[in-house]
């Protein structure tokens, strides 16, 4: 295999194994030894995951939705309305500091778990993105290796061809009538 390796980075790629990437020498390594490289990464991503991150996915999932819009609109809409009606023993009398102090907070904690749910999903998105030129990577390699079998064929079956051609001529005796 190391020898097929060794030729296979200097034939497709023009480099030595030792100045392959990591990405590349995988490709390569699958490509010579036959074996796929394509393999759902959410699967192996979603094992991976922490606890923390799970709750920060969902936050951000909640966070981030119509549902969650709407149910805040009437949520904030309660509460001015009971604080309204009940005017004077109102818990949360208008100009709403209460309310005011609540919503600072909720937005203080809803941030970081948002961005932290976007940094891992760059994350994986540069994961999938590396993936994905693997198996880029991987088809070409294949890609060119058939290119050489085809070509390695037709020109086997052309040299057959030629050979045949000129037996025949030589059985007919034309070959020797022409150089007469």
């Amino acid at each position: 295999m190391a020898l097929d390796f060794t030729h296979a980075a200097t034939k497709w790629l023009g480099l030595q194994p030792h100045e392959l990437a990591p990405s590349e020498r995988k490709a390569l390594e699958r490509a010579v030894g036959r074996r796929t490289i394509a393999e759902d990464p959410d699967r192996r991503l979603d094992d991976q995951l922490t606890f923390g991150e799970r709750i920060a996915d969902r936050v951000a999932r909640l966070g981030g939705s119509w549902t969650f819009i709407a149910l805040f609109c009437l949520c904030l809409l309660a509460w001015v309305a009971v604080n309204l009606y009940f005017a004077r023993a109102a818990f949360d009398p208008y100009p709403f500091i209460f309310l005011n102090l609540l919503l600072s907070m909720l937005a203080a904690l809803q941030a970081p778990v948002i961005m932290m749910s976007q940094n891992r999903q760059a994350s994986i998105d540069r994961q999938m993105a590396v993936h994905d030129y693997e198996v880029n990577l991987k088809a070409e390699i294949e890609i060119m290796a058939l290119h050489e079998k085809m070509d390695a064929a037709l020109l086997r079956q052309q040299q057959e061809q030629i050979d045949l051609l000129a037996r025949l001529l030589s059985q007919t005796g034309i070959a020797g009538r022409d150089n007469a």
